[in-house]
């Protein structure tokens, strides 16, 4: 197995390579500036640079990967076009190349509420719905894929079980990051984790349970 990771440098992609590394898995990182990754990501990881909105550009960087971990974002910001571009268009760039190249299971993150147009995050120029439009458009590609859909996300880990539940079950709830990037790694490993939609928040008050437990509680 070798792992490439989209959006390595941002906050979860950088938790997902550390993790990736902390498992011995080959990593090739995706980032469009060296020395700031450099800073960031583990020296175990290869960086190549490239940009999910540049298609051609995505078959070299992923090289001979074998899965793919997409964690990319759009920033919050004034360009209306950021979320249809970052969270649709390069995912499915990605998703495009990933299956011209291939890819053996491709794990999406995204986010809870997805589904719910109302949601007030959508106020940031929709950045559910083309989050949303991405994951059908993976779903649809005939590859193995894993989407996770995390709550409220945090910088600091806690102790906290984690729960996880299939599509719009949840809405609301948080969860460290540390903890989203261990579930997008198990997921690789874990055969119930196969073409399945997750939802995941850490709870103070839930049981723990293992990686295979959680997947192969989700339907």
């Amino acid at each position: 197995m070798k792992a490439f990771v989209a959006g390595a440098t941002g906050q979860t992609g950088r938790r997902i390579v550390k993790e990736l590394v902390k498992r011995g898995i080959p990593v090739r990182a995706l980032v469009r500036n060296l020395e700031t990754a450099r800073q960031i990501l583990p020296p175990e990881a290869e960086l190549v640079t490239g940009d999910v909105l540049n298609a051609t550009s995505l078959a070299d960087a992923i090289g001979d990967s074998t899965v793919l971990l997409c964690a990319t974002g759009a920033a919050p910001g004034f360009d209306p076009t950021a979320p249809y571009k970052v969270d649709f268009e390069g995912t499915k760039n990605l998703v495009d190349v990933a299956k011209a190249k291939g890819i053996e299971h491709f794990v999406l993150v995204t986010s809870l509420c997805v589904s719910n147009f109302f949601h007030p995050l959508n106020l940031f120029w929709l950045i559910l719905v083309w989050k949303k439009q991405a994951e059908e458009y993976l779903q649809k590609s005939g590859l193995t894929y894993t989407i996770v859909r995390p709550g409220g996300l945090i910088n600091e880990d806690n102790s906290n079980a984690i729960v996880m539940e299939s599509a719009d079950k949840l809405s609301d709830g948080r969860i460290p990051r540390t903890k989203v990037a261990q579930v997008c790694v198990e997921a690789l490993f874990e055969a119930d984790s196969r073409n399945k939609v997750v939802e995941i928040v850490a709870n103070p008050e839930a049981s723990e349970k293992s990686f295979g437990e959680l997947f192969a509680g989700v339907a």
